[in-house]
């Protein structure tokens, strides 16, 4: 952890971990059969073994504060390793659309993204490029560390340290994950298990990505691109309103966790290391050999 991040953490009083995991309050909408993998592409490198890795006891940490800087230190690399090859993907999109004949391969992976981002258009068509532009694209690390904080109460919930499910998200299939312990009678619903926290972060994001509840989230997004921005966590939190039956006091809530824990710190770093990058660039990030080299103020190898 660099010492700019220690110093940022423990300026804020300690009993904010405990107040904030607390409220924690599962997403009610269904990931479907997403198990937060790749769609398969060439210019995509290997996942670095740390991707693999389960989430760490933090329970271990008496001390709320270094429950935070330990939580925020493990989650954002897995944020920046899935977003730049977001980014990856999105600069392939554009390369195909501006291409006046596709190959057969190409064709293929653009089917396959329209599959999974729930985009229904002519294959090749203009409308099928800017409806997947739109629902391709990165999540702010703020609003993912804040959710990831108040979903799995730091990452000691029940979900997130037997099944790695830092966002609540659901599925339906019997056996698919964990089974609620207040589940009223009669629903199907379990909370999904994956493979590692990696899994769930991408997930979440494809999540926000293409359900119809998230709509309104994506056209900030959108439209801060149009602006040569990243949204802000806080702005991009507009469209949470779904995401839990508590509504607007949700949102509200998000965006006090942001504010409070100075999460819009981690907004800027991830904007800094992406802001005009190369090619070569993005696929470091998207395949960092050590974790702790994507960490703000650090550089990756």
């Amino acid at each position: 952890m660099s010492a700019g991040l220690r110093a940022l953490l423990l300026v804020f009083p300690l009993v904010a971990a405990v107040i904030w995991g607390s409220f924690h309050t599962p997403a009610p909408y269904s990931l479907g059969d997403d198990d937060g993998s790749d769609v398969v592409l060439s210019s995509l490198p290997p996942l670095p073994s740390w991707a693999g890795d389960e989430l760490p006891d933090f329970n271990q940490y008496r001390d709320a504060t270094e429950r935070k800087a330990a939580f925020f230190s493990f989650l954002y690399p897995r944020i920046v390793l899935a977003n730049s090859r977001i980014l990856i993907e999105r600069d392939y999109l554009d390369a195909l659309s501006r291409k006046d004949e596709l190959s057969s391969s190409e064709r293929t992976w653009l089917s396959n993204q329209a599959q999974r981002l729930r985009v229904d258009e002519e294959p090749g068509s203009p409308e099928l490029f800017d409806r997947l532009r739109k629902r391709l694209d990165v999540i702010s690390p703020s609003l993912v560390l804040a959710q990831a904080a108040n979903e799995s109460a730091w990452g000691t919930s029940r979900f997130a340290t037997r099944g790695n499910n830092l966002f609540g998200q659901w599925c339906f299939s019997k056996g698919c994950g964990l089974v609620p312990l207040g589940r009223v009678e009669g629903a199907t619903h379990e909370v999904a298990k994956f493979a590692s926290p990696y899994r769930s972060v991408r997930a979440y994001i494809q999540n926000l990505n293409r359900h119809p509840t998230y709509q309104v989230l994506r056209d900030v997004r959108r439209e801060h691109r149009a602006n040569g921005k990243l949204a802000s966590g806080s702005a991009l939190a507009a469209g949470l309103i779904g995401y839990s039956e508590r509504g607007e006091d949700y949102v509200k809530e998000i965006r006090s966790m942001i504010r409070y824990n100075n999460l819009n710190y981690f907004d800027q770093a991830f904007s800094d290391s992406v802001d005009g990058s190369t090619s070569m660039k993005l696929k470091q990030l998207a395949s960092a050999s050590q974790e702790n080299s994507l960490m703000p103020d650090q550089t990756t190898d």
